[in-house]
């Protein structure tokens, strides 16, 4: 199965886990290291704290609605699946982050800062996937 498919997995490919779910894990622990970049990246350029509290603090919202997308997805079967799995998660994860964001007080959701955030984090979460779809699909032969 590739990582654009939309159907049910068979067995035998493990909705691409390269060495099993400890495979998947470090998939999805990449997926919370590409948040926090995003989240550096970003205090880096409107040149907020760059220590790892001021980095986690601006990062935890979307790393929150991450943590739960992936939850009830079940991700950690399919890490490296694009559609539907990583295109909902990019969704909730802007989308929930934001109003978390807005929620617990730690800044706002200005448009510019709304389309800057799905850019980039389409850019890391389903080019993630992506690429480690193809890595896999390769692997297999």
């Amino acid at each position: 199965m590739n990582t654009l498919d939309t159907g049910h997995e068979d067995s035998s490919h493990a909705g691409h886990r390269p060495g099993g779910l400890r495979g998947a894990w470090w998939m999805l622990l990449l997926d919370a290291a590409l948040i926090i970049l995003f989240a550096a990246l970003g205090n880096r350029t409107h040149l907020s704290g760059l220590g790892l509290v001021d980095i986690l603090s601006t990062a935890s919202p979307f790393l929150l609605a991450w943590a739960l997308s992936a939850a009830a997805l079940r991700t950690w079967h399919r890490p490296s699946r694009l559609w539907p799995d990583g295109v909902i998660i990019l969704i909730a994860t802007v989308t929930l982050g934001m109003a978390l964001r807005v929620v617990l007080g730690l800044g706002g959701a200005p448009v510019s800062f709304v389309l800057v955030t799905a850019g980039v984090l389409t850019t890391f979460l389903l080019g993630r996937r992506l690429l480690t779809g193809l890595l896999v699909s390769r692997s297999r032969g």
